[in-house]
C-alpha cells in the first residue's frame, strides 16, 4: 500500500552538551583525530527457557552451571543469567560478562510515564488471538470460560494483555492493558461473532460423499483440487495475518507471547480427501497431487520470525477431544476395515500438526484432544512465572542468516527443556525499524536516554498536505563520547517514521548523526541537550509519530512516540 506520509529532512540546528568518556580510556587520555577506533554492535541474544518434569511441573532451583548453549550445534558462552520464580528473580541477577543493555529504562505509554518494576527486557506482552475465521462457535466460547479465569488469576500489573480477532482480516478487539476485566469483557463480545468453520465441515461432508458415490477418480478429482485451492487461498490469508501480528510485536522490548486460540490449520490443504480418493479408486497418484499444496514451509517460516522476535506461540485446539466426524455415514469408501476411521485420522493429523510446529519451534506449548483446557492453561502460566532467562553475544553481528539454537540443561535427567529454536541475525537498521514498528502500533517506548520530542504548529503545503516541524533534543549527559584530540565525538542514528489512523505507516527513515563538540566547550555542555530538527509532511487526520535513537558508542537505543491531529484547525 502506498504510504500517505512523506518525509523531508531539514539540516540540524542547534548543540548543547555532552559529559561520558567513550570505552575505557583514562581520563585526559585523547586520541588523535582519524584515529581508528573499533566499535563492537553488542547484539545480546535472550534465550527464555522453559524447564518442566514429564508432567509439565515447572523445576526450580537450576543454577548457569546447569546450562549450556549451542548456536548451529557450536557452543557459546553464557554472558547473561537470571532465574525467575513466581514472576520474580531469584536472588541478584548474574552479570557474568558486561554487556551493554540499559540498567534503567522507562516504560511510556502515549500519554504518561509508568515506573518499571521489572526490567524492560523482562516485561511480558502477551496476545490472545481468536482465529474466528478457522473455529466452531461452540468450541470457542467452551475455551473462553477458561480463558478468562485463566486471566483474572495470572495477569499483573506489570503485564501487558491484547486481544485480536481474525475475521478474514485482523481485528484488534482491546489494546494492551494490565487490567484482565477489560479483556475478559472483550471476550464477551466475542461470543456473538460467527465461526466459519462449520462450513467447511459442510463441504467435507459433501465431497467424501460424491468420492464414495463416483464410479471414476476423474469424476471427483476437479471437485476436490477446487476445493484444495480454495482452502490453500484462505490458508494464506490466515498465515499472513498471524505474521502480520508477528511482525508488528518482534520490536518490542521484553517477553512476548501469543496465544492462539483455533480449530486448528491444515498443514496440507484437503489432504485426507486426497486419501479418501486413493483408497476408493486403489491409487496413489493423487496423493502425490495433494502435496502442491504442503504449507509446511509457511508455517516454518512464520515460526522463524516468532522465534527472533523472541515471541513464544501458544497453541489451543478448541475442538477439544475430537471424534469421527461421520466419515463412515459420509463416506463407506472400500470394503477395508477402518478405512473411514483412518480418513478421520489423517484430518486430525493434518490440523493439529501446525499447532504443534509453532509451539515446538518458538518455545511454546500445545493444547489440544481436552475438552478442558484450564490444567493446560495453568502449564502456560506456570511458563510465564517460573523460567530462566539466559543470554549470549554472538560472535557474528547483522549476517542476514538463521541460526539454529540449543539449550541443554547438565547434570538432571527425565527433563523436557523448551525454549525458541532459531534467530536471525538482523542488521541493525532491522531491528531499529522493527522498534519503530512496534512503537507507532502499540505506543509502548523505551526510553533510557531521556529523548525529548516537540512537534511544531502544522503549515499548509498543498491540498490536504502539512508540513510540521519535529524537533528532537537529546541530553548530552546520557550519551557516550569518544575523546579526540580537537573535539568529543558521538556517534547517532536517527530513526523517525509516522503512522495514520487507518493503522498506515510510512517508511522508516535513517539518519547519521555524528556530534563534535570543540574539547574547550566540552564541560561547559554538561546538563544541555543536542536538538536536531526536521519536517514531516502528512495528510490530514490523525497521526502517531515515532523517533528513535542509537547511540553506536554506548549500544543503547531510545524511542519515543507522540500523537497528533493534522489539519484539525
Amino acid at each position: 500500500m502506498k504510504s500517505k506520509i512523506a518525509v523531508l529532512w531539514l539540516p540540524m540546528l542547534a548543540v548543547a552538551a555532552l559529559p561520558v568518556l567513550a570505552q575505557q580510556q583514562e581520563p585526559g587520555e585523547v586520541l588523535e583525530e582519524g584515529a581508528y577506533v573499533e566499535t563492537v554492535e553488542v547484539n545480546l541474544v535472550n534465550v527464555d527457557v522453559y524447564v518442566t518434569d514429564k508432567k509439565g511441573n515447572p523445576i526450580t532451583g537450576l543454577t548457569l552451571d546447569n546450562f549450556d548453549i549451542l548456536e548451529d550445534g557450536d557452543p557459546v558462552a553464557i554472558t547473561n543469567f537470571t532465574a525467575f520464580e513466581m514472576g520474580r528473580p531469584v536472588g541478584e541477577s548474574l552479570e557474568v560478562q558486561p554487556a551493554k543493555i540499559p540498567q534503567s529504562e522507562a516504560l511510556l505509554l502515549p500519554d504518561r510515564t509508568i515506573e518499571v518494576e521489572v526490567p524492560a527486557e523482562q516485561r511480558l506482552y502477551m496476545v490472545i488471538y481468536v482465529d474466528n475465521f478457522n473455529i466452531r462457535p461452540f468450541n470457542r466460547n467452551r475455551v473462553f470460560r477458561r480463558l478468562r479465569e485463566f486471566l483474572n488469576d495470572n495477569v499483573t500489573r506489570q503485564d501487558r494483555v491484547m486481544l485480536v480477532s481474525y475475521d478474514r482480516s485482523l481485528h484488534i478487539r482491546h489494546h494492551f492493558t494490565s487490567d484482565p476485566q477489560l479483556i475478559s469483557a472483550a471476550l464477551f463480545d466475542l461470543e456473538d461473532v460467527t465461526g466459519h468453520a462449520v462450513h467447511l465441515d459442510a463441504d467435507r461432508r459433501d465431497l467424501l460423499r460424491e468420492i464414495d458415490e463416483a464410479e471414476e477418480v476423474r469424476e471427483v478429482e476437479w471437485r476436490v483440487r477446487q476445493f484444495a485451492e480454495n482452502q490453500y487461498n484462505d490458508l494464506s490469508f490466515s498465515i499472513d495475518a498471524m505474521e502480520e501480528i508477528v511482525q508488528s510485536l518482534s520490536g518490542l522490548p521484553g517477553r512476548k507471547a501469543v496465544l492462539y486460540v483455533s480449530d486448528g490449520l491444515p498443514m496440507v490443504p484437503a489432504e485426507d480427501l486426497y486419501y479418501a480418493m486413493s483408497q476408493k479408486f486403489s491409487t496413489s497418484s493423487v496423493i502425490l497431487q495433494s502435496r502442491q499444496f504442503d504449507a509446511s514451509r509457511k508455517f516454518l517460516e512464520l515460526s522463524s520470525r516468532a522465534s527472533t522476535g523472541r515471541i513464544a506461540i501458544y497453541t489451543i485446539d478448541a475442538a477439544g477431544l475430537r471424534v469421527a466426524m461421520d466419515s463412515g455415514a459420509e463416506w463407506r469408501g472400500s470394503s477395508t476395515t477402518g478405512v473411514p476411521g483412518m480418513v478421520d485420522s489423517v484430518y486430525t493429523a493434518n490440523i493439529q500438526s501446525p499447532l504443534m510446529m509453532m509451539a515446538e519451534q518458538t518455545g511454546g506449548l500445545a493444547i489440544y484432544n481436552t475438552n478442558d483446557v484450564g490444567p493446560s492453561l495453568a502449564k502456560v502460566a506456570a511458563d510465564l512465572k517460573s523460567y530462566y532467562s539466559l543470554g549470549y553475544t554472538p560472535a557474528h553481528n547483522g549476517t542476514g542468516r538463521l541460526y539454529k539454537i540449543k539449550v541443554r540443561v547438565k547434570g538432571r535427567k527425565g527433563l523436557v527443556v523448551r525454549h525458541r529454536s532459531s534467530y536471525r541475525d538482523h542488521t541493525l537498521h532491522v531491528r531499529m525499524t522493527d522498534m519503530a514498528k512496534s512503537t507507532l502500533a502499540y505506543g509502548v517506548t523505551v526510553n533510557p536516554l531521556q529523548l525529548e520530542m516537540r512537534l511544531g504548529q502544522a503549515v499548509p503545503h498543498d491540498k490536504d498536505l502539512y508540513d510540521m516541524a519535529v524537533e528532537v533534543r537529546i541530553p548530552l549527559d546520557n550519551i557516550v563520547t569518544l575523546p579526540l584530540s580537537e573535539v568529543h565525538e558521538a556517534r547517532l542514528k536517527l530513526y523517525f517514521g509516522a503512522m495514520d489512523e487507518e493503522g498506515d505507516m510510512s517508511e522508516v527513515s535513517e539518519v547519521d548523526l555524528p556530534i563534535r563538540i570543540p574539547n574547550e566547550q566540552f564541560e561547559e555542555t554538561a546538563g544541555m541537550s543536542y536538538s536536531f530538527q526536521t519536517r514531516l509532511r502528512m495528510r490530514t487526520g490523525g497521526h502517531r509519530v515515532a523517533v528513535g535513537v542509537w547511540d553506536e558508542l554506548g549500544a543503547v537505543s531510545s524511542f519515543i512516540t507522540k500523537s497528533v491531529n493534522i489539519g484539525s484547525g
